[in-house]
């Protein structure tokens, strides 16, 4: 008995073996399958619409900013406060954000351009002011 079940083990694991080979040679694209269908991400329609960052979808986007600041001016004035002038709300949320470390880097730059100045015999210039000009320039 004990004989029998060897042969049967080796017998089950080998044809468990060629059946997993033949199932492989055979399913080869089956593998290229993965992950296809209509619940599929990667086959999505493209997306709608102006490309990113063109004219067109910043006017689309503005547009829909001021739907939304007309809708919260709407609410202000149900609650009785003052409402909000849309343009200068829009060009506060839609213009360039600083990061504080790049305002620092060009305040120093400025210092040590004035130093310079100094040296020459030039009059320094305004550090807050440079510092807003550069940053202007900068975003423009």
């Amino acid at each position: 008995m004990h004989e029998a079940f060897g042969i049967v083990i080796f017998a089950v694991v080998g044809i468990g073996a060629v059946v997993a080979v033949i199932t492989f040679v055979i399913s080869r694209k089956a593998y290229d399958d993965i992950g296809r269908g209509a619940f599929a991400m990667r086959d999505e329609a493209p997306p709608r619409g102006p490309p990113p960052s063109s004219p067109a979808a910043v006017r689309e986007r503005d547009d829909e900013i001021r739907q939304l600041l007309g809708a919260r001016n709407e609410r202000r004035a149900r609650q009785g406060k003052a409402p909000l002038d849309i343009e200068a709300e829009l060009k506060r949320l839609t213009g360039p954000v600083v990061d504080p470390g790049l305002r620092a880097e060009i305040r120093q730059l400025v210092v040590a351009r004035n130093e310079r100045r100094a040296r020459a015999g030039r009059e320094p210039l305004d550090v807050d002011a440079e510092v807003e000009r550069q940053l202007r320039e900068l975003s423009g």
